[in-house]
């Protein structure tokens, strides 16, 4: 077998071998947990810098279409997750609001009165509008950044007949396109919006081999546990959707115990507790999608490098 051969084939297995790891890692308690997401972040840059390293073995002719393709690619990969990152920021001003409204509730419970307990109330209602205008805000830049048809799976994977040119870079080119646009639907779902028309395949794909047939199974998974949520759309982060539930939940207690007349005792008796659960959502919140933040920026220095790495390869036979 040529070494070229080899190359490609690791690519492959390699990529099964990612996909299927995250498909393992998917359960109803991790759904879109940003453990998750950052799993499905550090998959994506893995098979874009492999991708980029092959390359560099493929002996690939100067001056030909597959530059223009990787090109296309790359310029692809950035376009997303630019929006991703936009929408990932935006949390960062939820987790603000956030950190007052627990501010206000520590000075509360500590020193009740009457002025502190409508600061309080204050503080609860700022966070949910936050929360309600970042999902709003989010779902109109998927709406208007994102193609629906940057996302679809690429079909001539199994149907073109130069799926081997270029020593089997255009093959491997078409898989990483498709494992991309899965993993990319994953992250905007989760950490953006949740728009179920940018769905990555509609069900024509002739899944013919080991890594159509990994990737299927994922797209299914992930499909499966939205269906689960009953319809819910916006942002899937579980971090988010804990620390919003339990922004509510804090809301009806107070309302319910008419704790701006009684003071802070009366909550349920669990004041303390809700307190805690909120410091523990928003911190894993807000830690979390810094790190995203973090990695999405680091993958953009990947793809400006890859991309100057291979334009200097082309420029130097």
């Amino acid at each position: 077998m040529k070494p070229s051969a080899n190359s490609v084939n690791s690519f492959f297995s390699f990529l099964a071998h990612g996909i299927d790891d995250l498909d393992e890692s998917l359960t109803s308690n991790t759904f879109m947990s940003l453990q998750f997401l950052l799993r499905a972040v550090a998959l994506l840059r893995s098979l874009h810098s492999r991708l980029t390293s092959l390359v560099q073995k493929l002996h690939l002719p100067v001056g030909e279409r597959w530059l223009d393709e990787y090109m296309d690619e790359s310029s692809r990969l950035w376009d997303v997750c630019h929006v991703i990152k936009l929408g990932v920021s935006g949390i960062e001003n939820y987790c603000s609001a956030a950190a007052d409204m627990i501010s206000s509730l520590d000075e509360w419970r500590h020193n009740p009165s009457p002025h502190l307990a409508r600061q309080v109330m204050r503080a609860v209602s700022i966070c949910r509008r936050e929360a309600m205008g970042l999902e709003e805000e989010n779902r109109v830049l998927v709406e208007t950044r994102i193609e629906p048809m940057s996302l679809r799976f690429d079909d001539r994977l199994s149907m073109e007949s130069g799926y081997n040119g270029f020593n089997g870079f255009r093959g491997v080119l078409y898989a990483l396109r498709n494992a991309s646009s899965l993993l990319l639907l994953i992250l905007l779902w989760g950490s953006v919006s949740c728009c179920p028309e940018l769905a990555v395949t509609d069900g024509s794909l002739f899944f013919d081999s080991e890594l159509m047939v990994s990737m299927a199974s994922l797209q299914q998974r992930v499909v499966g546990e939205v269906e689960g949520l009953d319809g819910r759309s916006g942002i899937l982060m579980l971090e988010f959707r804990q620390a919003r539930a339990a922004t509510e939940e804090l809301r009806d207690e107070l309302e319910t115990a008419g704790a701006m007349r009684c003071g802070p005792e009366i909550a349920g008796g669990s004041l303390k507790e809700k307190v805690e659960e909120l410091k523990g959502w928003f911190g894993m919140l807000r830690s979390g999608t810094e790190n995203l933040v973090g990695q999405m920026d680091d993958f953009f220095d990947e793809i400006v490098e890859g991309r100057r790495k291979l334009l200097h390869l082309c420029s130097h036979r």
